[in-house]
């Protein structure tokens, strides 16, 4: 490999061995960085030589050699047949005359005679002092001989006798040749198999050079690996003017690694410490132009590990101080800092949680984290470790949504101990509330409010101070979108919806709420125009949240899904999989409303599976809910029962996500006939949600399960209590949160009062979107049509109702509205439905609406009154229709018309 692309240098190779066997001398000095080939070069001129019958004799200097008087003489003396060569002088004064330097070239000179000789030296740097002027003699002595000497030297590194170079250039027949390092091009075409990324990637991690990319391509897999790092430490032993204390300085500076830094840290003078970098560089170890460190991480590793580990840090301590003097930025100071695990400067604090903060803004989180926690062990109080620690949840939140809740439990312990400053607790709300725990976000509060007041010390804040100075910090300015902060419930000084407020703070619940009636519909608009503009970052999670959550409830689940799609994948693609998971939370949810249970179940899988595998998490519990509610309505008990079975945090009771899993909780006991237990989570649902401001049954239609359970009960009047109650709240005329409450109070009434009723319902339900309400709505309707003696119209609706079903993945529903029923679809509904596809295009709008409202079970004079037209304007209609379809009556019109079937009914 390492002679790839040396044609040129081959050919003159061979044109000097033809020249010395017509008897031309010559001399050729082959220099190169270490790693890019000339030792493999030499044995290459050696083969050849021999292989043209050329007498070789080999030898290499070292750098213990060199401390040895004619040590390569005696190794190439050793390569020459017997008695060909005088015999080495024993002490250095009988080598260095005159006399035994000619003896020494005239022998060699009669060799030539036999065969052409080929001189071979590596390394002529390392070669001692003597033998050198051996060779220089022997080059002047033998220019019409069959004499050729090929030398070895590398770029950065020459002997200590400058008398040897000089004279060599000053030979008439001296050649000079440089092997380069391999080019981008280079490597390609070496690697024609493997991809331009692959080959790019290669090349940058060996930096062209030879033996480095040799190296690479042994080690398996895309990662440098043991034969890196044993190329690497070959190439550092024989870089000599990279020293190993010049090589660790450098190594432990990293991208500060200038002449300048690396001689102070190191000891040494700065042209020292220029060659050592000019040495790595040319071997492709420092990128062109250096201050940027080794171009490949491992290729450091393999320095700093080759330590001690207390040298090491002890380096990495003063280049810290180095660093911070010369001015360095501060994520290149706290690297040094946390290298050294050293914290005992005044101004390590402080810059630790800088760079963290620069860190976090860039999504390097591996870095920001460890840089938290050393700065969290650095806090000389309390307060400032909390401080930390809140930093900390915030930026671990970003990819594990559990470890972030954990960060918290030392400060809320010193919570609890009181021993926690004013300024900490203004920062320990906000995360807290953030993380939608509620009770504690309030309790902190509380504390707060109870006489500590603001703290002096907030204003005149300095940048790379840790925040939170200002006990209020984030409470009195929750992220929130729209231009009047809509969605967020400003709270009178000196009362909330859940005890007491801090003056100038807002309720914790505020970020989980919605907006005030009269401010609905313009809230909606604001939300999408927020989420039109957002972008994804550590200040913009969470207003992006809450304006999802207030399109979802306030505009339906159909309008917010694509924006929830979109923000859980930029999330993904962001490697935040603690931001992905609560999005794709809201995801599921959104499906869930829609009823897509088999969507719901694949996105909230997706999402738990998105963050690391822990204990559980408090908001991560909202997901399970989905989950669960998910699988209870699908007739899937046994895999609701698994996830339930799943430990869940002590703090879930006092959190937003609570409500969520005690309603999951809620419809799989009434799934599993315990309906008292069911009861109990429903009301606790309502418990909470009045005492933090938040209830609303277009979040949480909490008295509609209570009213359910009551039902399985028997409490009928109590549940017609609930019910009504619902129905007098601001969301009454959310067509979800009526249609539910109208087919629960149908189960009341008398026949007729129940039909009229659930006709209602089935109308909401269809605007609502919600297609499994809407399934549960004509499975009802379809009933009380049998009642009422019209089982033709009853067998219509139920066969919509099984279709509806079917399509959200409701297969206990499927069995109560057609028990005993196998098939993917109903035959009257196959007959109906799939023959006639090709033919509704053929219906005019009229014949369609009326054709509509007939699927789905409404009389003609119900129709006619729908439309504003005559019965018998409906009955000509219908009868069109029967004769475009080609089917004998209603009985057998398709149930599956998709045509906006909300918009007429």
């Amino acid at each position: 490999m390492v002679l790839f692309r040396r044609a040129e240098e081959l050919s003159l190779l061979e044109k000097l061995i033809e020249g010395c066997e017509e008897g031309n001398s010559g001399l050729i000095l082959v220099e190169s960085a270490v790693g890019c080939g000339k030792s493999e070069f030499l044995e290459t001129v050696a083969v050849n030589a021999e292989k043209r019958g050329g007498i070789v004799l080999r030898g290499m200097g070292t750098a213990d050699e060199r401390r040895h008087p004619l040590g390569v003489l005696r190794q190439l003396a050793a390569d020459a047949p017997a008695g060909a060569l005088p015999a080495v002088p024993s002490s250095p004064g009988e080598a260095g005359r005159i006399g035994a330097m000619r003896q020494f070239a005239s022998a060699v000179r009669e060799l030539s005679t036999v065969a052409p000789v080929v001189i071979c030296v590596d390394d002529l740097h390392h070669v001692d002092e003597l033998s050198s002027r051996y060779l220089l003699h022997l080059t002047r002595g033998a220019r019409q001989a069959k004499v050729l000497l090929v030398l070895t030297e590398s770029v950065h590194e020459h002997g200590d006798d400058p008398l040897l170079r000089t004279e060599l250039l000053r030979l008439p027949h001296f050649v000079r040749l440089r092997l380069e390092r391999f080019t981008p091009e280079a490597v390609r075409a070496m690697l024609p198999d493997r991809g331009e990324a692959e080959t790019a990637r290669l090349h940058r991690a060996s930096g062209g050079n030879p033996l480095l990319l040799r190296a690479l391509l042994q080690d398996p897999g895309a990662l440098p690996g043991e034969a890196y790092t044993q190329a690497v430490r070959a190439c550092l032993h024989r870089c000599g003017a990279a020293g190993t204390e010049l090589t660790e300085a450098i190594a432990v500076l990293g991208p500060l690694a200038s002449a300048a830094h690396v001689a102070r840290l190191a000891g040494a003078t700065e042209p020292a410490a220029a060659r050592a970098l000019a040495a790595l560089e040319a071997a492709g170890l420092l990128p062109a132009g250096r201050g940027q460190g080794f171009c490949h991480p491992a290729a450091r590793a393999a320095v700093l590990e080759a330590m001690e580990p207390e040298a090491r840090r002890a380096l990495h301590r003063d280049a810290a101080l180095l660093a911070r003097a010369a001015g360095a930025p501060d994520t290149a100071v706290a690297a040094q800092l946390l290298a050294a695990r050293h914290t005992a400067e005044d101004w390590a604090l402080p810059v630790l949680c800088s760079a963290a903060d620069q860190h976090a803004a860039d999504a390097a989180l591996d870095q920001a984290t460890a840089l938290l926690r050393l700065a969290r062990e650095t806090c000389p109080d309390e307060a400032r470790r909390t401080e930390v620690s809140v930093r900390l949840s915030v930026v671990t939140g970003r990819t594990d949504p559990a470890a972030a809740e954990h960060h918290l439990t030392e400060p809320l312990a010193a919570l609890a101990a009181g021993r926690l400053e004013p300024r900490a607790l203004g920062p320990l709300a906000r995360v807290l509330a953030a993380q939608g725990r509620i009770d504690e976000s309030t309790e902190v509060l509380e504390r707060l409010a109870a006489g500590e007041g603001r703290h002096p010390g907030a204003a005149g804040r300095r940048h790379g101070d840790i925040p939170g100075d200002d006990p209020l910090d984030g409470l009195s300015a929750f992220p929130r979108w729209g231009a009047a902060g809509r969605g967020c419930v400003p709270v009178e000084p000196g009362g909330h919806p859940g005890g007491r407020a801090v003056r100038g703070a807002i309720h914790p619940a505020a970020l989980w709420s919605l907006p005030a009636q009269a401010e609905e519909g313009a809230a909606a608009q604001a939300a999408e125009l927020f989420l039109r503009g957002a972008t994804l970052a550590e200040g913009t999670v969470e207003p992006t949240l809450q304006a999802l959550r207030t399109l979802l409830y306030l505009d339906g689940a159909e309008r917010a899904r694509p924006w929830c799609e979109a923000f859980a994948d930029q999330a993904a693609a962001r490697r935040a999989p603690g931001w992905q998971a609560a999005f794709a939370g809201l995801l599921a949810e959104a499906r869930l409303r829609l009823g897509d249970l088999t969507g719901a179940v694949t996105t909230a899988e997706a999402a738990l599976r998105a963050v690391p595998a822990r204990g559980g998490g408090v908001q991560l519990c909202a997901v399970t809910a989905t989950l669960v509610r998910a699988f209870t309505a699908m007739g899937r008990p046994e895999a609701a029962a698994a996830v339930l079975s799943r430990p869940v945090p002590a703090q879930l009771t006092g959190s937003v996500h609570g409500l969520a899993y005690l309603r999951a909780r809620g419809h799989y006991a009434l799934a599993t006939s315990r309906f008292h237990a069911a009861l109990g989570d429903f009301l606790d649902i309502g418990r909470h949600m009045k005492r933090w401001g938040l209830d609303r049954p277009r979040v949480l239609p909490w008295r509609a399960d209570a009213a359910e359970a009551l039902l399985r009960l028997g409490e009928t009047h109590q549940a017609d209590r609930f019910l009504a109650d619902q129905l007098t709240t601001r969301d009454a005329d959310d067509p979800w949160v009526r249609g539910m409450s109208l087919r629960l109070r149908a189960s009341l009434r008398e026949p007729r009062e129940r039909q009229m009723l659930l006709t209602k319902a089935v109308d909401d339900l269809h605007r609502s979107g919600d297609q499994y309400e809407l399934a549960r709505a004509m499975s009802d309707f379809g009933q009380v049509l049998r009642v009422l003696g019209e089982p033709a119209r009853a067998a219509m609706v139920n066969r919509r109702a099984w279709h509806v079903a079917k399509e959200c993945g409701a297969e206990a529903l499927c069995v109560t509205i057609l028990p005993g029923h196998t098939g993917e679809v109903p035959e009257a509904a196959a007959d109906a439905g799939g023959p006639h596809a090709d033919l509704v295009a053929s219906l005019s709008e009229s014949e369609k609406r009326v054709a509509l409202l007939a699927v789905h079970g409404h009389t003609n004079r119900e129709i006619a009154q729908k439309l504003y037209i005559t019965v018998s304007t409906v009955e000509q209609h219908l009868t069109r229709v029967y004769r475009k379809l080609e089917i004998p009556g209603r009985q057998a019109l398709p149930v599956d018309f998709h045509l906006g079937v909300a918009e007429f009914i």
